[in-house]
C-alpha cells in the first residue's frame, strides 16, 4: 500500500481504537460485569477488579475479612466460573490483595 494514501475504513478504525484506548476499557468494563454477575452485587461492591498478569486476575478487597472468605472459601467456585463465563481469558488464578 502508498504510504499516505488512504487505508481501508476498518483499519482506520482499529487504529483509532487502539490510540483512544477504547479496545482497553471495554475490556476492563466486560471484565469488571463477569467479576459482578459471578461474585454478586454485594461482593462486587466491595472489590475492584484489577488487571490480568500471567493468567492472574488482581483483585482489591476493602476488608480483611471479606478478603479470608474470598481467599480461603470462594476462590476456586469463582475462578471456575469466570473461566466458563470467559473462556477466552485462561485465567489459572485470582489474587486477592486488601485495598490501601
Amino acid at each position: 500500500m502508498k504510504q499516505g494514501g488512504p487505508q481501508p475504513i476498518g483499519i482506520a478504525i482499529s487504529e483509532l481504537f487502539a490510540l483512544r484506548g477504547w479496545a482497553r476499557s471495554t475490556a476492563d468494563d466486560q471484565l469488571a460485569e463477569a467479576w459482578a454477575a459471578v461474585a454478586g452485587e454485594a461482593v462486587a461492591k466491595r472489590t475492584k477488579v484489577g488487571r490480568i498478569q500471567r493468567g492472574v486476575l488482581q483483585i482489591s478487597v476493602d476488608n480483611s475479612a471479606l478478603l479470608g472468605e474470598l481467599a480461603g472459601f470462594l476462590k476456586h467456585d469463582l475462578l471456575a466460573e469466570l473461566n466458563e463465563r470467559q473462556p477466552e481469558l485462561r485465567l489459572k488464578d485470582l489474587k486477592f490483595r486488601l485495598r490501601s
